[in-house]
């Protein structure tokens, strides 16, 4: 069995009166990630972990944001996607482990939600995605809630 790692990272920042996506749902808060898509980074630190294991570059690559087709496309759609590619590949997801570096809202109460749309969005046993979520001490930019941080990694793996 051949089995691969991949890391992600996205980095969004905040203004008020944007719809603020995150993990698949909307949250209800004063401002909003400012992105060519919905700005799901949660979605799209996730994506890019699984491209980057199956090496198959990044979510710029494959879903450019100077491309009209993907302006304020549902993150959603981005991540089946991703699982198409890596999945026509060969390889299956084990699991993808995340962190939400946000320092508001709180997003606790947000996360058995988040994992319920994206197991279903990746086909993915219930067990697969974790997902954690940490201020930084209103350090940086994140925590002068000025942006919002997303982090994954992913183990995914292909028979012989």
């Amino acid at each position: 069995m051949k089995i691969r790692t991949g890391f992600g990272y996205d980095v969004h920042r905040l203004q008020e009166g944007l719809p603020f996506w995150l993990g698949g749902i909307k949250i209800d808060h004063y401002k909003g990630a400012v992105g060519h898509s919905d700005a799901d980074c949660l979605i799209h630190a996730i994506c890019d972990a699984l491209l980057g294991a199956a090496n198959k570059r990044d979510i710029g690559y494959w879903f450019p944001d100077t491309s009209e087709e993907f302006k304020g496309i549902d993150s959603k759609i981005l991540l089946q996607k991703t699982c198409d590619i890596i999945r026509q590949a060969g390889y299956e997801i084990s699991n993808i482990d995340s962190t939400i570096c946000l320092q508001k809202p709180k997003i606790k109460d947000y996360i058995p939600k988040m994992q319920e749309i994206l197991t279903k969005t990746a086909q993915v046993d219930e067990d697969c995605i974790s997902i954690k979520a940490t201020t930084e001490e209103k350090l940086g930019f994140t925590g002068t809630e000025d942006g919002i941080a997303c982090y994954a990694v992913c183990l995914i793996y292909k028979k012989d």
